[in-house]
């Protein structure tokens, strides 16, 4: 009886989480539906105007509050992609090598101290890494490299890397650690060393763990608001200049769903970026889930 009453418990709750996960996306698309006839779905891509000298211009640009609105998303989803790649580069990097310093190298008294001092900074609130990117670590950065734009896409990305880090760090370590004792006894027994080790066996072993953390830390990457909100500019350019100030899709959620009128073509625009947000993030869980299924069903093997 009381298995039946844990299932059922555990049954209740996945199927709540579903059927909210579902009304939410239901809710977003109802709210952006109304704009394809007030928009169409071809301004959300680009738009032609026809210029002074008469000659008809394409533009990819977001202003839905100038004279002659604009609703291209394409900057904003360029802007998201590039503060996301460079700060899932960064973090795989670092993170990779944390985790498997984590769980291969380093003592096991020194493993119980240092990975929950990692895991406490995924815990750091992201409005003061953006406050700290904001207010020093965009000057020392301009003072380094020179660029124009203080605030840009790659002050962005440093903040975000830096709660991605403990999360890829983390997971690699997991993923190594699953890992079966005896292949690492049979990696030595063949007089392997433990960087040869380590490299040629123990992370091909668990590259389906360590993929699955970096496109996890990607997903968070996408998702993050207050980072880019505060570091990236929030300049809807359309340039892949990394240096240069971009706005993300969830920066302008955040900064102009307050302030629009309710039932405006520029409210309607809000919520067809909330759904495209919603897909990539959907596909990008989708990956990690079919990556770390894949890895579950091997290891049952």
């Amino acid at each position: 009886m009381r298995d039946k009453l844990i299932r059922f418990f555990f049954f209740t709750n996945g199927m709540a989480a579903l059927i909210l996960v579902l009304l939410i996306f239901g809710f977003l698309l109802y709210e952006s539906s109304a704009g394809f006839s007030k928009i169409g779905l071809d301004r959300y891509l680009s738009e032609d105007f026809v210029s002074q000298d008469g000659t008809v211009v394409t533009e990819k640009a977001w202003q839905p509050t100038s004279d002659e609105p604009k609703y291209s998303i394409l900057p904003l989803i360029l802007g998201t992609f590039l503060t996301a790649f460079p700060a899932t580069i960064i973090s795989t990097l670092l993170g990779v090598c944390t985790g498997v310093y984590i769980s291969e190298i380093a003592s096991s008294r020194f493993r119980e101290v240092l990975k929950p001092i990692i895991e406490l900074f995924a815990g750091i609130p992201t409005v003061i890494i953006g406050f700290f990117m904001l207010v020093a670590g965009a000057t020392f950065f301009q003072e380094i490299f020179g660029y124009v734009f203080r605030l840009n896409a790659f002050i962005a990305s440093l903040g975000i890397s830096l709660i991605i880090i403990p999360v890829i760090a983390s997971l690699t370590e997991d993923a190594l650690r699953s890992v079966s004792g005896d292949i690492r006894m049979a990696a030595y027994a063949l007089g392997a060393n433990k960087w040869q080790a380590i490299r040629n066996v123990l992370i091909p072993a668990a590259f389906s763990g360590i993929s699955a953390s970096i496109i996890l830390g990607f997903g968070r990457a996408m998702g993050e608001t207050m980072i880019v909100l505060m570091a990236s500019g929030s300049a809807p350019e359309f340039t892949l200049d990394v240096f240069k100030s971009v706005k993300t899709m969830t920066a302008t959620i955040a900064a102009e769903l307050g302030e629009v009128s309710q039932e405006s073509p520029h409210y309607y625009a809000l919520f067809f970026i909330g759904i495209v947000l919603f897909l990539f993030s959907f596909v990008i869980n989708l990956t990690a889930e079919l990556i770390l299924s894949k890895k579950r069903r091997n290891m049952d093997y």
